[in-house]
């Protein structure tokens, strides 16, 4: 085997900006799809039985999609899955507007959600080649384009479809087609570990054989924290609606959430590649338990500074789980960015149903209390994750 992980030179701000801007493109279209849901439901009459096929399968293809698509970007160099992935995202998902019935709704979203998963593993694989000593920090500017993405996209496209309608939708191409031309031609070529003749059960056990008990440790983590993040976010706004805030600042309210969480993901990986990423897993998740618990009780306008909070440090270590993982295992960097943000984060929504049930039995806010003492059971696990710095 020829081992190809010692390529990465000094910090290239050109190459981050542009992987950034894919990440950033990508999401802000992939954020669209749930804040139009009940103008397609309107639209189209849909079911709540549809509804939910839509979410859950949108979800599903996200953390299916992306190991598959880690092993082979880490397997070819080719720019195939990053531009493939973001052309199908700006371009299928707008396409949603003019659907004519569920089934062709259901293919433009489900298309849009397969590119997303496609440049994914990618870009982020590529992030620590072009970081230099300044991996955390770097990857952690490259989480931001996704992040802040989900909290501009949703108030951009609502803002524009109430101005002009559904049936302009296709016209939002524009913005992800001069992005798309602008990463065409500053988008490096992938560097591969040439670890093909392995196979794909070889070139897994050549990387993460010798470092499969801390990548398992770091992914439990990380699946447990989305469990929580995702409970808090899909479910927030209907315990807030219910203590009487109205649709407005109930949107507000989940901006500031993800924004906070955006500031804390660049201080968390600075701070990282200074004193160690353990250090800062155990001090995120030692206040997140606090924090959610704030913004699940704090009264009227103060649930502005509980969102805060709360998002900041729920959301602060979402990077560095995948530049641990990265750092464990160099030789499958975006395998394993994809097993820590797309498996794991997916895997943690899709149990969404399961606490929506939990919630109908034992009510929406106990349920709320609980999850948010998740991530202060994975101190458990993080005390045994390797001290990386």
């Amino acid at each position: 085997m020829t081992a190809r992980s010692d390529t990465a030179g000094p910090l290239n701000y050109k190459v981050i900006f542009t992987l950034t801007l894919v990440h950033f493109t990508g999401d802000f279209y992939s954020s669209f799809a749930t804040p139009l849901l009940p103008v397609f439901v309107e639209k189209l009459g849909l079911s709540l039985a549809q509804v939910g096929l839509l979410t859950g399968t949108v979800r599903l293809l996200s953390f299916i999609v992306q190991p598959v698509t880690g092993y082979f970007a880490d397997q070819y160099e080719t720019r195939f899955f990053v531009l493939t992935g973001l052309f199908c995202a700006f371009f299928f998902i707008p396409l949603s507007g003019i659907a004519p019935n569920f089934y062709i709704l259901m293919g433009c979203l489900c298309l849009g959600s397969i590119g997303s998963s496609m440049f994914h593993p990618s870009t982020t694989g590529m992030v620590p080649l072009y970081s230099g000593n300044r991996t955390g920090f770097c990857l952690s500017i490259y989480n931001t384009g996704g992040t802040f993405a989900f909290s501009v996209g949703p108030i951009f496209i609502a803002w524009y479809v109430a101005q002009f309608g559904l049936e302009k939708m296709p016209w939002t191409v524009t913005l992800g087609a001069v992005c798309f031309l602008f990463c065409l031609k500053y988008i490096p070529m992938p560097v591969s570990e040439n670890m093909r003749h392995l196979g794909f059960f070889g070139s897994m056990k050549e990387t993460l054989g010798p470092v499969w008990k801390p990548i398992t440790l770091i992914w439990l983590v990380m699946v447990l924290r989305a469990v929580s993040g995702q409970t808090f976010i899909t479910f927030m706004p209907i315990h807030l609606t219910g203590k009487g805030h109205d649709l407005v600042s109930v949107g507000l309210i989940i901006t500031v959430f993800i924004l906070a969480g955006t500031l804390s993901g660049l201080a968390a990986g600075y701070m990282a590649d200074r004193i160690g990423f353990k250090k800062i897993f155990l001090l995120a998740h030692l206040l997140m338990t606090p924090t959610l618990l704030i913004y699940l009780y704090l009264p009227g306008s103060l649930v502005y500074a509980g969102a805060f909070a709360a998002g900041f440090t729920l959301l602060a270590t979402l990077p560095l789980g995948v530049v641990m993982a990265q750092k464990l295992a160099p030789g499958s960097r975006s395998m394993v960015s994809s097993l820590m943000m797309g498996f794991a984060y997916g895997l943690g929504g899709a149990l969404s149903p399961l606490v929506g049930i939990l919630a109908d039995i034992y009510g929406l806010d106990t349920v709320l209390f609980f999850s948010a003492f998740i991530p202060l059971a994975c101190l458990v696990l993080i005390v045994r994750f390797p001290d990386i710095r």
